[in-house]
């Protein structure tokens, strides 16, 4: 089963709350902007920090969070449906699918390669990905659902040719 447990409170404490499914505003169910702390069983979730899954999204793998990066900033919740497992994007150097491209299928740092700062679009085969700004999983960063294809970072990302960085999501274990 996936599930979501969200607190009000750092390290577990004050109300809770446990979701099985998409939530699109947790306002509507008196628990908007107070997620502190969360548990994650299963497949990966997605807290929006506007409702209706807007906003900046954090990603929440399996585990326990003690506490999160932006508490009481949570306004949606959205559980990855998706087949995670053998993920693979194709990363390309110029804008609508041109110049060299690189296929990647695990988690890589770009800054060690020729790639680095240099991809303008992609195509997402499987999996989701978190692509970041800065090497290291910094800065700025979005998701890249399956299926997607992404002509121009420039206009669509505001990246403009600076991905570093990019993850696949991990799935949960089968329960």
């Amino acid at each position: 089963m996936n599930q979501i447990t969200v607190y009000e409170c750092a390290d577990f404490e004050g109300l809770s709350r446990e979701f099985t499914c998409d939530v699109p505003d947790l306002h509507e169910l008196d628990f908007g902007n107070c997620i502190a702390s969360l548990k994650v069983v299963g497949q990966p979730w997605i807290a929006y920090t506007d409702p209706k899954y807007e906003g900046e999204p954090h990603v929440f793998e399996e585990g326990e969070y003690p506490s999160v990066g932006r508490p009481n900033s949570f306004s949606s919740l959205r559980l990855v449906h998706h087949d995670l497992g053998d993920p693979q994007i194709t990363l390309y150097e110029r804008p609508n699918f041109q110049g060299a491209c690189k296929v990647v299928t695990e988690e890589t740092n770009l800054a060690y390669g020729y790639f680095n700062d240099r991809v303008a679009s992609h195509v997402v085969q499987r999996g989701v990905w978190l692509l970041y700004q800065h090497p290291g999983r910094g800065g700025w960063h979005c998701l890249a659902w399956p299926g997607e294809r992404l002509a121009d970072y420039k206009p669509e990302l505001n990246f403009q040719a600076r991905l570093s960085h990019l993850r696949p999501l991990q799935p949960g274990r089968p329960l």
